[in-house]
């Protein structure tokens, strides 16, 4: 029965340095969980007859280091949760690896080529993003890697100082042409739906205490007359934000422009004209040059325009028992009815964790505790291989005394 017992013990030291050297070759895996071997005695009508390896378990719960790569689609889960993958085979499965790129055909695919998991962005019927519209339909996450098209300029947000400081003109009436009939001009640069830059000019004149009139040009053209009254109260702070909307015919075919001024934010004090904000919505044609992560899961497309837009979001999958997981290939896990089944969410919304966008996560294996491990492993075996051998010398011995 000794020897029994001491090739289990043996046995059992075998399959413990499996796991210790699983751990060690996997100290430079990035996303990488470490695992330990747990012992458990055996008996047989309550006697003794060894030792075996009775679980293995994995230490998903401790992160592992943050190791910056600068690249827009490497993204790193700060706490809990995992990335969600589908392989060609259509198994969902598991990872901590967050290193992304996008695909000939538009897929966000990891670094072995299976489509990452998330929530497609809610279009309108033109096919651009609606802002503040949510998460759309969960599925395998996709960039269009064609051309989004121009958009019409529907909004001009101006604010800034017109100084107190200003008198009336002394030449009237107002003409763009001549200078001494205004006090200040501020030129912007709208689009229309054909994606063709055009210039909106605006001229304030002074034409009392606390007001002035704003007069607008479209690509050169002379203005049609006062287009909005600015009125100021003693404080410099507009008193009514006036309704603007300005109207024009591009001439290229494309469609009319409304567009709507905003001057909220506009004051009247003493001091230098300043613009503070001097922006148009709208865009030419664009194509993709890019794609990048947001520590929300959010995925961005970057075009040659200058537009940026949300594409898509990277969903985060939690567990209510991750360490039941099964370890698969690939720095993988699988779902396991012990571990429940997997809750997507939102990187940073419910119990999944923000990301780090840049980032991968380095393995977490010690490797100082896995040699101490190591070393400890070599004396048990040591000393089973010792009992086997005293054993043996001494059937040897009663087999002489015989």
């Amino acid at each position: 029965m000794s020897f029994e017992i001491a090739r289990s013990g043996i046995n059992a030291v075998n399959a413990s340095l499996e796991t210790i050297s699983n751990n060690i070759a996997n100290s430079g895996t990035y996303g990488f969980k470490s695992s330990r071997s747990n012992f458990s005695s055996m008996y047989a009508d309550s006697h003794p007859v060894g030792v075996e390896v009775g679980s293995v378990s994995q230490s998903i719960e401790t992160g592992g280091g943050l190791f910056n790569t600068g690249r827009g689609m490497d993204a790193m889960i700060q706490g809990r949760g995992f990335f969600a993958v589908r392989d060609d085979g259509g198994q969902t499965v598991f990872t901590r690896v967050g290193l992304f790129s996008v695909d000939k055909n538009g897929n966000v695919v990891d670094g072995t080529g299976r489509k990452a998991q998330g929530y497609a962005t809610v279009l309108d019927a033109a096919g651009r993003p609606v802002p503040g519209a949510g998460l759309g339909a969960f599925g395998d996450l996709r960039v269009t890697t064609g051309q989004i098209p121009a958009q019409s300029s529907d909004k001009l947000t101006y604010n800034g100082n017109l100084s107190a400081d200003w008198t009336v003109p002394a030449v009237t009436p107002f003409d763009k042409n001549e200078s001494r009939s205004y006090n200040s001009s501020v030129t912007s640069t709208v689009y229309d739906s054909l994606g063709t830059k055009h210039t909106v000019t605006q001229y304030f004149v002074k034409t009392g205490v606390g007001a002035v009139n704003a007069y607008y040009s479209f690509d050169g053209a002379a203005p049609a007359g006062v287009g909005a009254t600015l009125n100021f109260d003693a404080q410099g702070q507009l008193t009514t934000v006036p309704a603007v909307t300005l109207n024009a015919a591009p001439g290229n075919g494309a469609a009319a422009i409304a567009m709507r001024i905003d001057y909220t934010g506009t004051s009247q004090f003493a001091g230098d004209t300043t613009t503070r904000t001097n922006e148009s919505n709208g865009y030419a044609a664009g194509t993709l040059t890019g794609t990048s992560l947001s520590e929300d899961g959010s995925l961005v497309a970057t075009y040659s325009n200058g537009e940026k837009q949300t594409v898509g979001t990277l969903a985060v999958a939690t567990f209510a028992n991750e360490g039941a997981l099964k370890s698969i290939s690939d720095t993988s896990w699988s779902a396991t009815p012990d571990s429940g089944v997997a809750l997507y969410s939102r990187p940073g919304s419910g119990t999944a964790s923000k990301l780090s966008a840049g980032a991968l996560e380095q393995s977490n294996v010690d490797i100082t505790g896995e040699l101490v491990s190591l070393m400890s492993a070599q004396r048990n075996y040591q000393a089973n291989t010792k009992l086997i051998s005293t054993e043996n010398e001494m059937m040897q011995a009663l087999m002489q005394a015989v």
